[in-house]
């Protein structure tokens, strides 16, 4: 398994431990972010598109693992998701550039590229 498969292991085991011992904050937290994905604006690719850029540009490995996959099982084609990724160097600079290794990483696990 790669890389990313483990950044989503990671996301599933802390998920299950604060549900344990935090139900409160946890269920609230995901309460939230059910409430927050449900508009009916944008579809579910552009909201997962915009999560990708978000989560490139904050530099964060496990979200960028989540909304890689999600945004496959939506639709999103390699070149959808970096072109995201570029959005995010675009408004965060340098560092953001390299957390495209990253994004390239869960593409590669999510999406491989077609021959």
């Amino acid at each position: 398994m790669g890389q990313m498969n483990d950044r989503l292991q990671e996301v599933a085991a802390l998920t299950g431990r604060l549900k344990e011992k935090y139900p409160a904050e946890i269920n609230a937290f995901l309460n939230f972010m059910q409430k927050a994905e449900g508009g009916p604006a944008l579809s579910g690719k552009e909201k997962e598109l915009i999560n990708v850029g978000i989560a490139v540009a904050t530099q964060c490995e496990w979200c960028i693992a989540v909304h890689v996959q999600h945004a496959v099982k939506a639709g999103a084609t390699r070149d959808d998701l970096v072109e995201a990724g570029f959005q995010a160097v675009l408004m965060h600079g340098g560092p953001a550039l390299m957390y495209l290794v990253s994004l390239f990483k869960a593409l590669d696990e999510f999406l491989p590229e077609e021959d």
